[in-house]
């Protein structure tokens, strides 16, 4: 069941990195994130007030929203400030590169998740998992070549080393699901993070975005932003909850989640008319076999 989630999930996020590029189209970045948050709030919201106020409704079920205490939600408000700080060099990045190139890149973050769990867990690699890992790094580093092609020098470009960040604190945050998953209820740590998400992203907006928003892209609001957090959240709520099921694996669930990425590639290719496409294709194979491997050496 776990793994039909997984894939179901992959598909979900597919779909939220499409809507992540139609709304960064000549648009703010830092609103277009706060709004995209609010709107998952406005979601969520219902499932937390039952909770509370009604808890026979749904207590007993997926959908409940248990109490946690004060520690539990400083545990959260970490997981709301790691998953932003990769939003941000992600959506940023996204914004700037071609998407066909963006979202291939960003797949690779099973990858680093992996190595993550060798250096902070002892995890040792077995065959599979060792191909997985070296074949990705060789497409990785093939869409470099395709970059410049493009005329984006991975070298010099800062919004090639956003998607880096992106994806590396991405990868911590993997980790840092392995450790929640563990201990909480999955929809509480969906619940709560978001909100506290919605809390840093409107003083960011505040201090940050709106001193200086006549100076920069203005935000316009687009229906695309809606589907960004509804797409996100159910996302993330069939991740969450694949990961509390019996025998549930993060290293598979965040791999296959990755897959995803087939849909943004298709998007980039028939709808943005990308470039460069046959040779993207090969490193997205590339890519897709790399996770693979890292599937079957985790089973």
């Amino acid at each position: 069941m776990w793994l039909f989630l997984a894939f179901v999930s992959a598909i979900l996020l597919g779909s939220y990195e499409v809507f992540k590029k139609v709304s960064l189209e000549r648009n703010a970045v830092i609103p277009v994130i706060l709004v995209s948050i609010l709107i998952s709030c406005l979601i969520l919201a219902p499932f937390l007030i039952i909770s509370n106020l009604f808890p026979d409704v749904l207590k007993g079920g997926i959908f409940y929203v248990p109490k946690v205490d004060f520690h539990t939600h400083l545990l959260f408000i970490l997981k709301a400030v790691i998953v932003l700080t990769s939003w941000l060099f992600a959506y940023f990045s996204l914004k700037h590169l071609p998407i066909s190139l963006a979202s291939p890149v960003k797949a690779t973050q099973p990858v680093w998740t992996v190595v993550g769990a060798m250096l902070m867990f002892g995890e040792k690699l077995n065959g599979f998992q060792a191909a997985g890992v070296g074949i990705t790094l060789v497409s990785f580093f093939m869409f470099s070549v395709v970059g410049k092609k493009e005329g984006i020098s991975f070298r010099t470009n800062k919004w090639f080393w956003y998607l880096i960040l992106a994806t590396l604190t991405g990868a911590l945050s993997g980790l840092y699901d392995k450790y929640l998953m563990n201990q909480f209820d999955a929809m509480s740590v969906q619940v709560y993070y978001t909100f506290y998400q919605a809390i840093i992203m409107g003083l960011i907006t505040l201090f940050l975005w709106a001193p200086t928003r006549k100076k920069t892209t203005p935000f316009t609001f687009k229906w695309a932003i809606v589907f960004i957090s509804i797409f996100l959240v159910i996302a993330d709520f069939v991740y969450f909850y694949a990961l509390s099921l019996p025998g549930s694996m993060i290293s598979v669930v965040s791999t296959i989640r990755r897959s995803g990425v087939i849909v943004p590639f298709f998007y980039g290719a028939f709808i943005m008319h990308d470039k460069n496409i046959r040779l993207k294709v090969i490193d997205l194979i590339g890519v897709l076999v790399g996770m693979l491997l890292l599937y079957f050496g985790s089973k």
